[in-house]
C-alpha cells in the first residue's frame, strides 16, 4: 500500500511537472512528495491515538520542506504540491484527489471552536494557485481553480473559478463568452491569470466602447467640415466650432496598460 501510493505520487508528479526529468530526481528533490510521505506517517499516527507522535512528525516535515500540514488533515491521492514553500494546511481541511497545490497557500480557519469544521474542503481536481488564501469551512467544488493570491472567503461551485481579494466567482458557464470576449479585448481569461479578473474585464471593455465612441464622434465632425466646406462663402453658412475634435485623441492602449 504505501510503495503503491509513492509510484502513482512520482508518476503524477511526472505527469504534472515539464521540469521533473526522472523518478529519481522526484524522489529525492521534491520537497511537496517528501511532505505528503510524511503527512501520511502522522496521520497515521494521530487516527491511531499517537496525537503527540502526529505532531511531532509534521513539526519535523514542516522543519525539513517549509510544508506544515495538520496531521490531522485528510489528503486524497495524487496530489502535486508544487514547489510547496509556505503553505499551510489545518486540522480540518480535506483535500481530493488529483489536486494541484502552489508554494504560498493557506487552507487555514475562521472559527476558533474547537471539534468544528473550521477549515476548507477541495473537491477533486482543483488548483490553487501561488498565494491563494482559502479560509473557512466551506467545500471549493471539483475541477474548480483558485488564482494567485486570492482570498477566498466563500463556497465556489464546481468548475468555477474564484480570483481577487476578496475572490469574485466566474461561473464555468460563462467560458464560451469569456474567451470570445478576451480575444477580442487582447488579454488572456485563463482561469488562474490576473486577466480572468472580471473588473478588470469590465474596466476593459469600457475603455474600448469609450475609444469606439470617440473614433465615431471624430468621423462625424469630419464629415460635417467636408460638408460645410464647400458653403463657407454663403450668408448664414454653418461651421465647425472651434472646440470640436476631427482626430482622436483618447489614449486606449495606454489605460488599458494600467488595468492588466
Amino acid at each position: 500500500m504505501l510503495f503503491s501510493r509513492l509510484r502513482e505520487d512520482i508518476a503524477c508528479i511526472l505527469e504534472r511537472d515539464p521540469a521533473a526529468r526522472s523518478t529519481w530526481e522526484v524522489l529525492t528533490c521534491y520537497p511537496g512528495l517528501h511532505a505528503l510521505v510524511m503527512h501520511r506517517w502522522a496521520h497515521a499516527c494521530w487516527n491511531g491515538g499517537l496525537r503527540w507522535l502526529g505532531r511531532f512528525i509534521s513539526h519535523l516535515a514542516r522543519f525539513l520542506t517549509g510544508i506544515e500540514i495538520h496531521p490531522g488533515a485528510k489528503v486524497g491521492r495524487r496530489v502535486f504540491i508544487d514547489h510547496g514553500m509556505g503553505i499551510v494546511i489545518g486540522e480540518t481541511a480535506e483535500i481530493g484527489d488529483e489536486c494541484t497545490i502552489y508554494q504560498g497557500v493557506t487552507l487555514g480557519g475562521t472559527s476558533l471552536y474547537k471539534g468544528t469544521k473550521r477549515h476548507p474542503t477541495l473537491g477533486k481536481g482543483v488548483v490553487v494557485s501561488a498565494g491563494a488564501k482559502v479560509l473557512g469551512g466551506f467545500t471549493v467544488g471539483d475541477g474548480a481553480r483558485v488564482g494567485s493570491n486570492a482570498v477566498l472567503l466563500k463556497p465556489v461551485p464546481a468548475g468555477a473559478t474564484a480570483v481577487g481579494i476578496p475572490a469574485r466567482i466566474i461561473e464555468a458557464k460563462a467560458d464560451a463568452v469569456r474567451e470570445e470576449a478576451s480575444a477580442r479585448m487582447g488579454f488572456s481569461a485563463y482561469g488562474v491569470t490576473q486577466g480572468d479578473d472580471p473588473i478588470s474585464q469590465a474596466m476593459k471593455g469600457l475603455i474600448d466602447t469609450t475609444a469606439s465612441q470617440e473614433h465615431q464622434i471624430a468621423l462625424l465632425w469630419q464629415a460635417i467640415e467636408k460638408l460645410s466646406a464647400g458653403a463657407r462663402e454663403l450668408p448664414g453658412a454653418p461651421c465647425v466650432p472651434q472646440e470640436a475634435h476631427t482626430t482622436e485623441q483618447f489614449d486606449a492602449e495606454r489605460l488599458n496598460r494600467l488595468v492588466k
